[in-house]
Order: C-alpha cells, then sequence, then structure tokens
C-alpha cells in the first residue's frame, strides 16, 4: 500500500505529535507513524513525566505547549475528584512530585494529545500508523523519495511526501536513508568543546532506563518472581559508577573523597515539602515523590490507596551498552528491561530500610499505568539519539555558566525557539562514563541545527538535532523537543505554501525572518527575557 501527504512524520513522539499540529494547523495534510501504542513519546510510552525549567509556568514555553499541558490540568479537573484546593490551584500539579509541576498519569497525556488530533483525524487529513516502524529509506540525490513502513503485524505501507520529518527516538531514518550523522560522544578535535573527550567514540552513549510505575500496599505481599538474573544485578559495580552497586541508594562518600548523593524511601509519606527548584536538591533527596504522578492527598479520600510513582532513578540507568551501532543491540534492549526487573526485586526484598530490615513486599507493580501486560514501559527513556550533521552544531560553549559568565547563553539571528533545563544533564555513558555537564543558561534553538548539510527535504523532530552529545542533555527534554517539532513542521509546511525549501529559508535573512514571523503569529516563542539566568 502506497500512502500520500504532504508531509510525513515518522515518530509520534513529543516532537512528531508537534510537527504534526504544526503541519496540519497550516492546512497541510500529514501521515503519522509510532512504534508503540501510545502517541507521546518520553511523557507517555516512555513514562516519563514532564522534565521542565524553573520559569516554565510564566516564560521558556511556545504556546501549543502551554495548551498541551493546560489541558492536562483541565482533564483532571474535568474527570478526577480532586479536592477542592487542588481544583482551585491555578498549577495544578496531580503527583505533587518535585521533578515537574505537572506530573501525571501518562493516560492523561494520551488522552490530551488525542484530543489535540481528534478535529484533524476526523477530516482526514491526519492518518497515524500505531506499532509501525520505519524499515527502509529511499533517496533520489539529495533528497528522500519515500520511506517503507512496517506494522507490528507485518504489513508494509510506503509513505511518499514532500517532507519527510524523522521524529523517531533513536534518529532511524538517517542511516537508513544514508544521512549523514554523529552518534556517542564527540572529541575536542571535532567540537572544540572544552568538556568533550580528547577521543571520540560513537558508541558511548547516555544510558537508557526502562521505566515501571508503582505504588504501595501497606501489609500486602505483590514480591514478584525472583528473575533468573538477579544475583548478577544485585552484585554488579559498573566501573562508571567507580565500583559502587547499581542496585543502591547511593553512597556517602564517592571515590574522590567528596560527600556523595544518599536517596531516600519513604512509601506514602504525608505532609511532604515540594520544591520545584532542582537546584536545593540536595544529598539526600526523597525518591517517593521524585517522579509521583498520583498524589492522594490531591483526591478525595480513598480515591487512591497508595500514591502512584514512576520508577526513572539512578539504579534503572543501563549502561551496558548502546541501544544501537553494535552487533549485540538487541542483547541491550533486554538487558535494560532486565535491570529494572531485578530493580523492582530488589525494591521488595533487598533494598535497606530506615528501621534496619530490607524490602518493601507491599511495592505493587502497576502495569495499567503503563498499558503493557509486564507492567514496564512500552520504550525505554531514551536519553540521546543519532543526530545530523547541521548546518550549525549547538556546543556547550554557547550555553555552559561556566563559559558564559552571566552574559546569558549566545543569541542566534535564526533563532526557532527557546528552552532551558536546570543542569547540562548527562547521565552515565555505555562506554567511559564520565562526561562534562555543568548548568546552562536559557537558550536558544537556532534554525541551522534543524538542516541536515546536504539533504533538502528531510528534518529532524525529536533529540537528533544539531547538537553534541554535551549539549543534548540540555536540549532533550520534553518542552525543547515540542519546540523542536512545532518549528520542523512549521517549516515544511511554510515552505510548501512558498515553494521553498528549508535550505533557502536559512541562506536568505530576509526569508528567515519571514519564517520568524511565521512562528511568532503561531506563538512560538523565540527569544527569552533577557534577564533571565540559570
Amino acid at each position: 500500500m502506497e500512502r500520500q501527504a504532504d508531509i510525513a512524520v515518522i515518530g509520534g513522539g513529543l516532537g512528531g505529535v508537534s510537527a504534526a499540529l504544526a503541519a496540519l494547523r497550516s492546512g497541510r495534510t500529514v501521515v503519522m507513524t509510532d512504534p508503540t501504542r501510545w502517541l507521546g513519546g518520553q511523557l507517555t510510552s516512555q513514562l516519563v513525566p514532564l522534565d521542565e525549567h524553573r520559569f516554565i509556568e510564566t516564560d521558556g514555553a511556545n504556546r501549543s505547549y502551554r495548551v498541551l499541558r493546560d489541558g492536562m490540568r483541565d482533564y483532571y479537573r474535568r474527570h478526577y475528584p480532586l479536592t477542592e484546593s487542588a481544583r482551585a490551584e491555578p498549577h495544578l500539579n496531580p503527583g505533587d512530585a518535585w521533578v515537574s509541576p505537572v506530573c501525571l498519569d501518562p493516560r492523561v497525556g494520551v488522552a490530551v494529545i488525542e484530543e489535540l488530533l481528534a478535529p484533524y483525524r476526523s477530516s482526514g487529513r491526519l492518518t497515524v500508523l500505531m506499532e509501525t516502524e520505519p524499515i527502509a529509506v529511499e533517496t533520489d540525490g539529495d533528497r528522500v523519495t519515500t520511506v517503507r513502513v512496517r506494522s507490528a503485524h507485518g504489513h508494509e505501507s510506503t509513505l511518499r511526501a514532500p517532507y519527510i520529518l524523522d521524529a523517531t527516538e533513536l534518529g532511524d531514518l538517517l542511516p537508513l536513508g544514508g544521512i549523514e550523522h554523529v552518534s556517542g560522544r564527540e572529541s575536542q578535535e571535532q567540537t572544540g568543546e572544552p568538556g568533550a573527550w580528547p577521543t571520540a567514540d560513537p558508541t558511548d552513549m547516555q544510558g537508557v532506563s526502562w521505566c515501571f510505575a508503582i505504588d504501595h500496599m501497606a501489609g500486602e505481599d505483590h514480591t514478584i518472581e525472583r528473575p533468573e538474573d538477579y544475583d548478577y544485578w544485585r552484585d554488579l559495580r559498573p566501573p562508571q559508577l567507580d565500583g559502587r552497586k547499581i542496585l543502591s541508594f547511593g553512597e556517602p562518600v564517592k571515590a574522590d573523597g567528596t560527600p556523595g548523593r544518599v536517596y531516600t524511601f519513604t512509601p506514602n509519606l504525608d505532609g511532604d515539602v515540594i520544591d520545584l527548584d532542582h537546584r536545593n536538591m540536595g544529598l539526600h533527596p526523597e525518591l517517593w515523590n521524585y517522579r509521583r504522578i498520583a498524589a492522594r492527598k490531591n483526591f478525595a479520600p480513598g480515591f487512591y490507596p497508595s500514591d502512584v510513582v514512576i520508577v526513572n532513578w539512578p539504579m534503572n540507568d543501563y549502561v551496558g551498552g548502546p541501544l544501537f551501532g553494535v552487533d549485540d543491540a538487541a542483547d541491550h534492549w533486554k538487558a535494560a528491561k532486565a535491570l529494572s526487573r531485578s530493580m523492582l526485586y530488589w525494591l521488595q526484598t533487598d533494598a535497606p530500610r530506615p528501621d534496619g530490615g530490607t524490602g518493601w513486599p507491599g511495592i505493587r507493580l502497576r502495569p495499567d499505568v503503563a498499558g503493557t501486560a509486564d507492567g514496564f514501559a512500552m520504550h525505554p527513556y531514551v536519553r540521546e539519539s543519532r543526530r545530523i550533521l547541521a548546518r550549525k552544531t549547538i556546543v556547550e560553549q554557547e550555553i555552559s555558566t561556566t563559559y558564559r559568565g552571566e552574559s546569558g547563553s549566545a543569541r542566534y539571528p535564526d533563532s526557532v525557539g527557546t528552552g532551558h533545563y536546570f543542569w547540562i544533564d548527562r547521565h552515565h555513558t555505555t562506554g567511559d562514563g564520565r562526561g562534562a555537564g555543568g548548568t546552562p543558561h536559557p537558550f536558544e534553538i537556532p534554525l541551522g541545527a534543524l538542516i541536515p548539510r546536504r539533504v533538502r527535504n528531510l528534518l529532524p523532530a525529536a533529540k537528533n538535532i544539531g547538537t553534541t552529545q554535551i549539549t543534548n542533555g540540555a536540549y532533550r527534554l520534553h518542552p525543547v523537543e515540542w519546540s523542536v517539532g512545532e518549528a520542523v513542521g512549521a517549516l515544511a509546511a511554510y515552505c510548501l505554501e512558498h515553494g521553498t525549501e528549508p535550505h533557502a529559508v536559512a541562506d536568505d535573512d530576509a526569508a528567515t525572518e519571514a519564517f520568524q514571523h511565521d512562528l511568532t503569529r503561531r506563538g512560538v516563542q523565540l527569544r527569552w527575557d533577557p534577564s533571565k539566568r540559570w
């Protein structure tokens, strides 16, 4: 079967959804695919609540992103038995978690995304192929002509569109189409970044996390069957962790003698005070309310027998190997989930309790929240993708407080969006495991970072833009991915309307400015308040 549209969006994560909406709102037709049963990517099928910055309620987000997050809050007000105080809270946080001001059940995220897309499905201008992945890309010179996709049931389709947007979690279209890209860590010689390693390694990537949802039923025993490989994971001391066991709550003193972080874990704690500013997290953060997606105190008494928590913690950051680029990649997909399964069993049986005992057998896996039979997320949480060789590569000297001082991040004449996070958040990696992080000032998204050097009609719409491994640590979060998607969806629609192409828009200052006016009309924020700093 062949399907045609103005724009094909391959991948239905936040970037893909945002890109599709931008194109649809411009009157274009779109065909979109996703490998899972839920649209929303890291927010939904990967079980990762919104990772946002401290200015998010008033600054640093597109209007469309605010519609998404406000829509999720309103969904709770319309359908859930909130307490009167929670219902009246303008910045409602259903999970009352400190990782995010909007921490919620992923099924609510799915529902709101579907609400946003529903009119275009009804009109026939949007076709969505779920549980479908790309398997081949055909090109003609510097243009992508078709993308071949296959469903989980083995049905194949050929997608043909003037513009192809790669919104996949791992930048899958890049190798399939022979499109120039990088992965893993770059060298100092390649990027000029002070924090880069002397040598490059395309297989040295940030670890993935296979997340899962739990609650705690005191006095009950929900212990899962002991995993066959549990002893291996329980005793594992990855070299990236300087010899510390991966299944632990941390270390009081690090290998270099400096104070280490030791997490606390208190199921269904009451009266907790939430500080949304990660800069104040300290050395003893509480894991229970870290990524809590349902706080009992926000709902009618008895509605939730327990809080509900997403487990995306340092203990299930898998660093055994990358998910692509190596011969045994399939083994690492399996091992990432195996680590999380053993972590769950460890929490239920062997994890040290403050009273001197071990384990919380009342911890219960919540497969209904994950939307899966085994209770684990549909897809691992991916922090690092293949990245296009872009016309502009964003480097750490342009955003890091270490190198920018109080001058703020670099300002780009061709900015098409904004972003921020508390850190340049680089988790342990599959190789040498260490790398510069630091803190970023609020930053901009340059148009040049969204345009491949050679290919004319394929654009990145997720974590596959022109960043380095270092700057990806700040540009990979939910609101930034949404802004990237909106920018490229709008760019493809703009080019179709005006009979031009992305490279021509970027090459002409007047054309760039005209496109920026189009973005501004849509409610895209191009600049930060100049006074904003980390």
